[in-house]
């Protein structure tokens, strides 16, 4: 029967870690205006106007509520066709760029913004709110709402 192998674990250089991470945030960061742009010029072709995501987290979850999109104002499906995303990979340098279905495309690139403006909204009591996508304006606004529980104590001695 052989021993065990008693070598230590070879020590984790955290700096490396650490610098390695923050390429990947920084690399992510540059990709979202170029997603914006494909995803804004597929709903453009589509005949899309505008989209609205709705989301709600909390307890340590978070989800997207719901995704609609319009034609003026006029509810319409979306289309099924792909973007094309590029995404960041862990190494913080590497990229891929991937089609995706355009309902999944929506939902990353909202997760990618609230997670940017928001980290940590699923947390506790949570945050809920909507983006709205302005094909025309080729804008994205967030209407983030955090929740929170206020406690207000006093103390009185006579």
């Amino acid at each position: 029967m052989a021993l065990p192998d008693m070598t230590p674990p070879a020590a984790i250089d955290w700096d490396a870690v650490m610098a390695r991470h923050a390429a990947f945030e920084a690399n992510s960061a540059a990709l979202v205006p170029v997603n914006k742009a494909a995803l804004l010029a597929v709903l453009a072709a589509a005949n899309v106007s505008s989209v609205l995501v709705q989301f709600d987290g909390g307890g340590d979850s978070g989800q997207i509520e719901s995704v609609q999109a319009f034609a003026g104002d006029a509810p319409v499906d979306l289309p099924t066709v792909d973007v094309l995303l590029t995404r960041a990979l862990a190494d913080g340098v590497e990229t891929r760029s991937d089609p995706t279905p355009i309902a999944d495309a929506i939902e990353t690139l909202a997760f990618d913004l609230l997670t940017a403006t928001h980290a940590g909204w699923e947390n506790n009591d949570g945050a809920y709110g909507e983006f709205r996508f302005d094909v025309a304006a080729g804008t994205i606004t967030l209407d983030h709402n955090d929740r929170y529980v206020a406690v207000e104590s006093y103390e009185h001695a006579w």
